[in-house]
């Protein structure tokens, strides 16, 4: 055969016959900085009263809550599931303030008491002010009672932080402020002894699961939330 003739039938082949490259994931968002929607309190069907949205924010407003005990908060989850995930957030904590970023949560009342039980957690704190600053795995950024972050990068009390939790079959980053803080994987030995080792011991459904919510903790502190999306990998 001609050589021409050759290279065109291969251009063809190439151009029809080709296997379509996969198209990137998009980011979705998961707040729209007005409602509630696509949230709902653990253990009820919609956000907590306490749980407002300010100016493109989700504001847990712990002062209203603690005047008015009939306002409800509760840890927010999503109404949605993920599996293999690159999530990213800004929060802000309040001075000597406490929250967390809480993944793979199974979403059942009927089992499990607290998000908790069952969902790993990105600590989000006043470092410098509460009182778990001064606990080993406690600190901001840290994967909570289980890896510590490999630095502290968070910034003053009261401004934003930019965090991201990557979730990559078997594979779990941390990032903060743009900065790596925690790499390790999840679901092998490795994690078995990281969950032996730590507070969740004897919660036997603890970092089982790999697909689950996300969860914004309601730990009684003034707490804010913007720029939620997500990305499925």
């Amino acid at each position: 055969m001609y050589p021409i003739l050759t290279a065109i039938i291969l251009l063809i082949n190439a151009f029809f016959f080709s296997p379509a490259k996969p198209k990137p994931e998009k980011w979705i968002s998961l707040f729209d900085g007005k409602t509630t929607k696509g949230w709902h309190s653990y253990k009820e069907t919609k956000a907590g009263d306490a749980w407002k949205v300010e100016d493109g924010t989700l504001h847990l407003d712990a002062a209203a809550k603690k005047a008015n005990p009939a306002l409800k908060g509760g840890d927010l989850v999503t109404d949605a599931s993920f599996e293999n995930f690159h999530l990213k957030l800004e929060w802000r904590i309040s001075p000597k303030g406490n929250s967390g970023i809480i993944f793979f949560v199974q979403d059942n009342p009927a089992k499990f008491d607290n998000v908790w039980f069952t969902g790993p957690e990105m600590q989000v704190l006043d470092t410098d002010g509460h009182n778990d600053g001064k606990i080993y795995k406690h600190k901001a950024g840290d994967l909570y009672d289980l890896i510590a972050a490999s630095s502290i990068v968070t910034k003053p009390v009261g401004e934003w932080n930019l965090a991201e939790i990557i979730a990559d079959h078997g594979k779990l980053h941390f990032k903060l402020n743009g900065i790596d803080i925690v790499s390790t994987t999840y679901g092998d030995d490795n994690w078995k002894s990281l969950i032996a080792g730590s507070k969740f011991k004897d919660m036997p459904d603890f970092g089982k699961v790999f697909s689950g919510h996300v969860s914004l903790q309601d730990h009684g502190d003034d707490v804010w939330y913007r720029n939620i999306v997500i990305k499925n990998l």
